[in-house]
């Protein structure tokens, strides 16, 4: 069963963060984030995709936060891994598997999750009913509590990502966003790293970005103005 709340070292004297995730707890699992498949991806905009994985991956590494990836068959169709991962998360381990659909199927990527001695997976992937799908459930048997970031996923139509969202409420997987991952992990501006945080919003809220702007811009123009 999933670690209880009361053990969360993130839980306020108030009880705020008791349901929400534990960064000291979190393990990131970004799941065949590959080129080919890619081109399969319907339900959502290859370019959206790309730059919320990219806002994990940096997030991760701001925060600290251990990263694995893996790739079914990266030399052949499906293609190699998207660089940007590896790129704002150098701390991210890569597992091979041996041609498995399934990466819980892979003893060397399940024996990797096992001694980060994290409970809380955050998964995300391509696809989202199949590479996300499989090992999330697999996962949530095994005793770990496991969010799936919808919108850092991809499926080949929108059907298929209604069906994808129906059957993790099922099976107890908790569906989630890039956006809400952000400020979970964030928790409060009054951190050291609130600055770069605010970069991240940006990227998963493009309209955000245009909003700090004018802010900047107003403030710099009350600063001449003194």
């Amino acid at each position: 069963m999933a670690p209880s709340s009361s053990n969360k070292s993130s839980v306020l004297p108030t009880g705020g963060g008791a349901a929400l995730m534990d960064p000291s707890d979190t393990l990131v699992l970004l799941l065949d984030h590959q080129s080919g498949l890619f081109q399969t991806v319907k339900d959502i905009p290859v370019a959206d995709l790309r730059r919320n994985v990219e806002m994990i991956a940096k997030l991760c590494t701001l925060l600290n936060i251990p990263v694995v990836t893996t790739a079914s068959e990266p030399s052949g169709s499906n293609g190699p891994l998207m660089p940007e991962i590896h790129q704002y998360a150098p701390h991210a381990v890569y597992v091979p598997r041996k041609g498995e659909v399934n990466a819980w199927d892979n003893a060397d990527f399940v024996a990797h999750v096992e001694s980060t001695g994290r409970k809380t997976l955050v998964m995300a992937g391509v696809w989202t009913s199949v590479c996300v799908m499989f090992p999330a459930l697999d996962a949530r048997v095994a005793g770990y509590d496991v969010f799936a970031v919808i919108d850092a996923s991809g499926d080949p139509s929108e059907m298929v990502s209604r069906t994808s969202l129906a059957r993790f409420v099922q099976g107890g997987v908790k569906p989630t966003s890039t956006n809400a991952l952000l400020s979970e992990l964030h928790r409060t501006w009054a951190r050291p790293e609130a600055a770069s945080l605010a970069q991240l919003y940006g990227l998963v809220a493009p309209n955000y970005a245009a909003v700090m702007e004018s802010y900047q811009r107003a403030q710099e123009a009350v600063k001449k103005a003194v």
